[in-house]
């Protein structure tokens, strides 16, 4: 059993019915993995789900899928390790938005391999990461 955090590249998709990680992420949560998200990602999943045509859809797709996943809460620590992991990362001359510090603290903290597509986490050596979308030939 492993412990998934989704970036918002890998949540967003899950609205869409006929999409393959969808029907891959529900079969592992099947077979006993657990994915869990945090507050980083649902304000950017909605978000994007909120301004595309199909809004109404997806935001009631998202509230069906939304009980099986955990949301993780960044708190003050997090805040504050999340800034330093941005100064440090800026020294060695590579850039993390904010609401990503905040992802890969929460990952790190909780020991959670984080499932996304954005290659600024790369920088991270310490942080668990995988691309399912492009291992599994989706994107």
């Amino acid at each position: 059993m492993t412990h998934y955090l989704l970036d918002t590249n890998h949540l967003s998709p899950l609205v869409t019915l006929t999409h393959p990680l969808r029907a891959y992420i529900l079969h592992r949560l099947d077979e006993g993995d657990i994915f869990a998200t945090c507050v980083p990602v649902i304000t950017e999943t909605l978000y994007g789900l909120g301004v595309l045509p199909r809004a109404k859809q997806n935001l009631i797709e998202w509230e069906r899928l939304e009980p099986n996943f955990h949301c993780y809460v960044p708190d003050e620590i997090d805040a504050k390790n999340a800034a330093q992991l941005r100064i440090l990362l800026r020294k060695q001359g590579q850039q993390l938005e904010a609401m990503d510090a905040l992802i890969a603290m929460i990952a790190l903290n909780d020991d959670l391999t984080l499932l996304t597509t954005d290659k600024d986490f790369r920088a991270i050596s310490q942080l668990k990461q995988e691309n399912w979308l492009s291992q599994q030939g989706l994107i």
